[in-house]
């Protein structure tokens, strides 16, 4: 008997040793380690005009896919202020890229609207820089996604000026981009609203009083994020 309940006690500490050697999982990790390259496509919103580098939304973007445990490089950032769709198309002909990315983001239009250019060309445009990002995404549209223009109009820098028709106008490009989005099954996520909530939140521009501050980026980057990581997960 007291041999019997010897074997059944080892037997029991073996078992509960085993279990213990065993990988235990990582709670804090949503997903499992995945290591990206990422492009960004853009003008004053994606370069960040009046914030720090470390306050631009794609760094703040990959900082918070890093947390849910995608290793995501330094974005390679394509943008500058001022730019319109026909000068960002230049500039990526210009930087000759051949590589291809496991994300592209295209934010892009606010400088046609503001020099009253045609929303129709606007349009060609944007289709010729969404093909371009497939291609630099490996044509998978899952790797793409586009963020709306945000509404200057809100900002001190419209004071004086016919914030309606900025909001309208604003409004149109938006729907040419989800249009032409949806087409191609590519993500896009309308940021346009919480860019309305400067009109009566001064902490979300930057000091220039026209470009977002490091706060909105962030608020962008948190609209953005749920709708991302399920995406580029499978």
């Amino acid at each position: 008997m007291k041999t019997l309940l010897l074997i059944l006690l080892f037997g029991f500490l073996s078992c509960k040793n085993a279990y213990n050697d065993m990988p235990q999982q990582n709670d804090a990790a949503e997903y499992p380690i995945k290591k990206m390259s990422y492009l960004a496509l853009g003008d004053s919103y994606t370069i960040g005009e009046g914030v720090t580098i470390s306050e631009r939304w794609p760094v703040q973007l990959t900082q918070a896919l890093k947390a849910k445990n995608f290793d995501v490089e330094t974005p390679q950032i394509i943008a500058r202020t001022g730019w319109t769709t026909d000068e960002l198309m230049r500039a990526i002909d210009e930087a000759n890229i051949s590589d291809t990315f496991d994300l592209v983001s295209l934010l892009i239009g606010v400088n046609n609207q503001y020099r009253g250019r045609p929303v129709e060309q606007f349009r060609l445009d944007l289709v010729s820089l969404i093909e371009k990002a497939l291609t630099f995404a490996g044509n998978d549209t899952s790797r793409v996604f586009m963020l709306s223009i945000p509404d200057w109009g809100a900002t001190p820098f419209a004071s004086g000026r016919d914030r309606e028709k900025i909001a309208s106008e604003i409004n149109a490009y938006n729907y040419v981009i989800h249009q032409e989005t949806s087409a191609r099954n590519i993500l896009f996520v309308n940021i346009t609203p919480i860019s309305r909530e400067a009109l009566s939140d001064p902490t979300l521009l930057a000091n220039d009083g026209l470009h977002p501050s490091g706060k909105m980026y962030l608020r962008w980057v948190n609209e953005l994020l749920p709708r991302l990581t399920p995406q580029i997960h499978k």
